[in-house]
């Protein structure tokens, strides 16, 4: 059977499950367009490149599937990169497929040509420039496998216009062969006895947990293995939605904006079980003081990131579920030990519910403005735990992280490593593309917001019923803070002082637009929104220099929190 390049591109994108593409069409990619009017593959029409980015990656972290999104050459393909570079970041599997000029024009300087391999080299997992239509097939099936094996990430296929149109016989591989690529799956046997042998010694564990428990669906045996041996658990804020925030055992997010207690107990502990994490700075504050006492046992399944940032003490590479898996099996081996353990670490569980109670997550209620915590409070309450979340990037993306309860993984998705603004709205418009009977809200600032608020058009066309909740205070919130605290209040160009009715711009695109201006309206508009079937924005006008506390400053340790104003 002879097909063309874009049409073995469509029956490759089949073979590996794809039912959705999130794309912007342009010269370069026509073919492939042309073939996706007969196809049964949906296309998303985002109304920028970037977005469809997102919403590929939004797609990507509430499935677990790989997302893929389609653009142009030249400046279509360059608009991805920022959504790539978060992907990346964050290691979501995704597939981009960029159009690029015909081969023999490569170099040449040819209208909307940009050398895409070489721009997203540093931000992709791997990169393919197709040069000749018979490799395709192979490539995609390639792309595809590495995307979403080992640490997961981006791999983008660069297509050149004239191999879209080439044809050949089509074959799909049945199974990948890659010299170069051999990705760990199953942990060392010894070094999963050895972390047991150190678990049963530890009088102050504390279970450190990354992103990587909610990639490699671990949530179930991070949970398991917790209250097997009875060890406080806190979260970064890509693993927020892997262990239930009200678990008695959850110590809440680690690190600058974390809890009291969580940064007090990793301060402390004897045992650090570090899983799917990779020590970002945003986590460890100053690495000379961070877990000055503990042996580090480091779980991950990408070892380039193992002795990256902090020292070691047992390193184990492998998926992160069967190493939970196998430690906790290994632990229950022996009930006598285990027992011991339990009944020797319970002052430290005594200690850490002490540290809880000293200082928990607070913020000064008012009657006369409402307070942005306030807000997420009341969508929490109201959602019933059952909502995705998503964010955009700023302060409202750490009250979020610290007053919302998650109990289900993959209904927190938020840009982490590279810290998007204009993540969310994109991200939750992939969300609800893959689960379209779930509730899913993007919580935003009005800075985050303008960023891609083009997609509300998306939205309305696609009857996609994402609510938006804007924090609107009229400030870059997160810099305005740090200039509150560090530079004497000088808000230099941070003031968004054309104020925007977010009503109106609702309207204009065809949603609904509801405003809160105090805190009795806030529960209302809420209720208001949640009954609406469509697309809703809601803006709450909420207190203009309220900060993000605690705080851990800049060059300082865990321990070294600002708790008030």
């Amino acid at each position: 059977m002879k097909l063309t390049g874009s049409q073995i591109l469509l029956e490759c994108l089949q073979r590996e499950g794809v039912d959705t593409i999130f794309g912007y069409p342009g010269g370069a990619v026509i073919n492939i367009y042309d073939d996706l009017f007969d196809s049964p593959i949906n296309h998303i029409l985002t109304r920028h490149e970037q977005a469809a980015v997102h919403a590929a990656d939004g797609y990507a972290r509430a499935t677990g599937k790989v997302g893929v999104a389609l653009a142009t050459s030249g400046p279509g393909a360059t608009n991805t990169v920022t959504g790539i570079a978060t992907a990346y970041m964050d290691s979501i599997p995704l597939v981009v497929i960029t159009g690029q000029v015909p081969t023999p024009l490569i170099g040449n300087d040819a209208f909307q040509e940009a050398d895409m391999v070489g721009i997203t080299r540093p931000i992709t997992k791997h990169n393919y420039l197709v040069k000749n239509v018979k490799d395709l097939a192979r490539i995609v099936k390639q792309a595809f496998f590495i995307a979403r094996t080992g640490r997961p990430g981006p791999v983008l296929i660069d297509l050149p216009k004239d191999v879209q149109i080439d044809s050949t016989r089509f074959v799909y591989p049945e199974k990948v062969e890659m010299a170069g690529y051999k990705p760990t799956f199953g942990p060392n046997a010894r070094q999963v006895e050895k972390a047991a042998s150190m678990i049963l010694e530890a009088r102050k564990p504390v279970l450190y947990v990354g992103g990587g428990a909610v990639l490699s669906d671990a949530a179930a045996e991070l949970k398991s293995l917790a209250e097997l041996i009875q060890a406080p658990v806190t979260t970064t804020l890509m693993a927020k939605s892997a262990f239930p925030t009200r678990h008695p055992l959850c110590l809440g997010l680690l690190g600058m904006h974390g809890t009291y207690c969580a940064n007090m107990a990793v301060t402390n502990a004897d045992v650090l079980i570090a899983a799917g994490a990779r020590f970002d700075d945003r986590v460890t504050g100053r690495i000379a003081s961070f877990a000055p006492d503990a042996k580090i046992i480091h779980i991950d399944i990408d070892p380039t990131s193992i002795k990256k940032n902090v020292r070691v003490d047992l390193p184990i590479v492998g998926n992160l579920r069967e190493v939970l898996d196998q430690m906790a099996k290994r632990l229950a081996e022996n009930p006598e030990p285990l027992s011991t353990l339990i009944e020797a670490t319970a002052p430290w569980r005594r200690q850490v519910d002490d540290w809880k109670q000293a200082q928990p997550l607070a913020y000064q209620k008012s009657e006369a403005v409402i307070k942005p915590q306030f807000v997420i409070e009341k969508i929490r309450e109201l959602t019933h735990d059952d909502a995705i979340i998503t964010t955009e990037v700023g302060q409202h993306q750490m009250w979020t992280a610290q007053f919302f309860d998650f109990i289900q993984p993959r209904t927190f998705l938020t840009s982490g490593g590279l810290g998007t603004m204009g993540f969310g709205l994109p991200a939750a418009l992939g969300a609800q593309v893959a689960f379209p009977e779930r509730q899913v809200i993007d919580i935003s600032g009005d800075g985050s917001f303008q960023m891609n608020s083009q997609e509300l058009a998306t939205l309305v066309q696609y009857r996609l019923p994402v609510k938006i909740a804007i924090l609107n205070n009229n400030f870059l919130g997160m810099v305005r803070q740090w200039q509150q605290m560090f530079f004497n209040r000088r808000y230099s160009h941070t003031c968004m002082e054309l104020p925007i009715d977010f009503v109106k711009l609702a309207e204009a695109y065809g949603a609904t637009g509801l405003r809160a201006e105090k805190p009795g309206d806030v529960e209302a508009t809420i209720r208001r929104a949640l009954e609406i079937p469509g697309p809703v924005i809601m803006e709450f006008k909420v207190s203009r220099e309220e900060n993000v506390l605690p705080m851990v400053p800049p060059a300082a340790g865990l321990n070294e929190m600002v708790l008030s104003s």
